[in-house]
């Protein structure tokens, strides 16, 4: 998907449509002249919905969009007829958009189906008639309700990638590599730090024809939690993945401490992420032997927690790489998924 056709983050102003009146109507017919009360109910302003949609990726379509205006209910009339409702508007929305309120950041709710409506901005309800007003004391009331005004509202929605993998490691630590080797994804790769600017997606082929989706987030840094770098901007969809799968290159200088403060960034930034099973790829080692590596296993590694030493570039460890996380996908309850952090 190209960078600049990708957005994971809009904010609309969003305005319903208000209630028709209610009718202080009176029947009057050739055949009665003098009849009672039988105004009808106005019609309800029209919702403002979001609907799931599988075939959209994006929020493109709405970053251009401030403005989301729905109709306005209309006036009922006599005979106790009740006027029309205003029109919706439905916004299609990629699975995975999380609707908040823009003023106190309180999220409302999630789409995750497809299909799936909810309601983002109530219409006004509709005025009640004169019919409704009728009493013993009162049988012939001139008086109907107003229709109840719209509202008209900031709301921000924000797209957290739905995958079953989401890959997690400082910027050149070979994700981008990694997507591209597993599956038909061919996101930019070069090495300088932030070469990914948006998620990747790609499908990976497993045994049995079986598949997965991995996702590509852009790099984290020390400070992420607190937007330094890309930050807040990204590490919310590391929330929609049901495995984590951390990656650090062979040659980094304390593997164990890297490990930490990655864990770290997605600790501070929200802790129910440690729930979720955690495997360990050391990257690029095609740059070392097998006595390397077997020394970096005893002496350098997290204990705990499955760790595979890999090669995107050489295709090695591949195959155990895709056991290992289809087995964390499967067993996400054993504890070999995870690791003591402080350890």
């Amino acid at each position: 998907m190209a960078e600049q056709n990708f957005v994971d983050y809009v904010k609309i102003c969003c305005r319903s449509g208000k209630g028709g009146a209610g009718s202080a109507h009176f029947l009057r017919d050739r055949f009665n002249s003098r009849g009672g009360p039988d105004g009808g109910d106005g019609g309800r302003g029209g919702h403002i919905v979001l609907r799931g949609n599988r075939n959209t990726w994006t929020l493109l379509h709405l970053k251009y969009r401030k403005h989301v205006i729905a109709g306005d209910g209309k006036p009922g009339g006599g005979s106790t007829s009740t006027g029309g409702y205003g029109e919706d508007v439905i916004l299609d929305v990629p699975l995975g958009t999380v609707a908040k309120d823009a003023e106190t950041g309180e999220v409302h709710f999630e789409i995750t189906e497809h299909d799936q409506k909810v309601i983002l901005t109530y219409g006004g309800r509709g005025g009640l008639g004169n019919e409704h007003f009728k009493t013993s004391t009162n049988q012939a009331p001139e008086y109907a309700q107003p229709g109840e005004p719209g509202r008209e509202e900031w709301k921000i929605l924000e797209l957290k990638v739905l995958a079953d993998v989401g890959l997690v490691g400082f910027p050149n630590a070979g994700k981008s590599t990694l997507v591209s080797a597993l599956s038909a994804a061919k996101p930019e790769i070069a090495d300088y730090p932030f070469t990914t600017l948006v998620p990747q997606l790609g499908m990976v082929s497993y045994r049995d024809h079986r598949s997965f989706v991995i996702a590509d987030i852009p790099g984290i840094i020390e400070g992420a939690h607190t937007g330094r770098g890309l930050g807040l901007r990204f590490l919310r969809h590391i929330e929609r993945n049901s495995t984590l799968l951390f990656m650090v290159p062979c040659g980094t200088e304390d593997i164990r401490k890297e490990y930490r403060i990655l864990l770290n960034e997605i600790k501070q930034f929200n802790p129910e992420l440690l729930d979720k099973p955690r495997v360990l790829a050391i990257t690029k080692c095609d740059l070392i032997d097998a006595e390397i590596i077997e020394m970096l296993r005893e002496e350098s590694v997290p204990k705990g927690l499955p760790v595979v030493f890999i090669s995107a570039v050489a295709e090695q460890g591949l195959d155990e790489l895709k056991d290992v996380l289809w087995k964390s996908m499967n067993e996400p309850d054993s504890r070999f998924f995870y690791a003591d952090e402080e350890e």
